[in-house]
């Protein structure tokens, strides 16, 4: 791999850290609408699904080349999604976000297991940093939330799900990122929509409560979405598992702004404390390599 695609796709993980950092901003105004908070991500999900169908119909010979393992891989990463954007219905976001956020512990463990890959000090300080962080911006102190409804466990278990995809998108380098686009979106819609209908059968919302958000959900998609979920699938094929989950810690940095910003929630010393820690083993590893070249360009000539 060369430098610059490294370079490139710690810099998409980045850019999907801050996409989902805003997802929640999308789901609300759903949610306000009157439509059912089960339907809301089945609502979400099903829009970029629909707007790429064009693509799955340009694609259908290679998304069928690629087989279960492409779609296997797509389903692990779209469970995970599903997983955390249900958490948030059962349980407060801040706790949802935070053990969704336990996923660089859980890719660094997946990632020496099943491919072999070293744990460093380097990668330790790094998600000590980033945890400490989070704990800070959510102002538990040293103290990890317990599992302790429906959510937290939906919260937990994504995170845990997303750490095997970043596993599997590592070993699924082969497969292009606009199929694993497609299956991920496709699969996300397919277990939001099993859940809805288990759960909640009788709050199928009307076309008259779906057409009015189109008008504002297919821009959002087509220029903050897609390209935000094609490079959360592009990015983790060339990294380290753990460091994507590092890098994808964007989302808590956005996350926490965006709140300020539009839904009023505070934003002080606390949070600019903890951003500052995320963001900087965000930029532990990158900046350790760019040291280590230059300092082997120098030795070298």
């Amino acid at each position: 791999m060369s430098k610059n695609t490294d370079l490139l796709a710690r810099l998409a993980c980045l850019f999907a850290g801050a996409i989902w950092g805003l997802f929640w901003i999308p789901l609300r105004a759903i949610a306000d609408t009157g439509i059912h908070g089960l339907w809301a991500p089945l609502v979400w999900f099903g829009v970029p699904t629909c707007c790429l169908i064009p693509v799955i119909i340009w694609r259908w010979r290679h998304l069928a080349a690629g087989g279960w393992s492409l779609q296997l891989t797509a389903m692990t990463a779209g469970l995970a999604l599903t997983l955390y954007t249900f958490s948030f219905i059962y349980t407060e976001v801040v706790r949802a976000m935070l053990l969704f956020y336990l996923t660089p512990v859980w890719s660094t463990i997946l990632a020496r297991l099943i491919l072999g890959d070293a744990i460093t000090g380097l990668r330790i300080l790094a998600m000590t940093l980033a945890i400490t962080g989070m704990l800070i911006i959510f102002g538990l102190g040293m103290n990890f939330p317990i599992p302790r409804n429906i959510g937290d466990w939906l919260g937990l278990a994504s995170g845990m799900v997303w750490a095997l995809a970043a596993v599997k998108l590592r070993q699924s380098d082969k497969f292009a990122a606009i199929d694993l686009t497609c299956g991920f979106f496709g699969w996300s819609m397919l277990v939001a929509l099993a859940a809805c209908l288990v759960l909640a059968p009788h709050a199928v919302p009307s076309a008259a409560e779906i057409i009015p958000l189109l008008y504002w959900m297919v821009p959002i998609i087509v220029l903050l979405v897609l390209p935000g979920a094609f490079a959360s699938l592009w990015g983790p094929k060339f990294l380290n598992p753990g460091l994507v989950g590092l890098l994808f810690m964007t989302e808590i940095i956005f996350g926490s702004i965006s709140a300020a910003l539009f839904a009023g929630e505070p934003f002080g010393s606390r949070e600019v404390s903890g951003i500052l820690l995320i963001a900087s083993a965000s930029l532990l590893e990158p900046v350790s390599d760019l040291l280590r070249a230059r300092r082997a360009a120098r030795n070298f000539s």
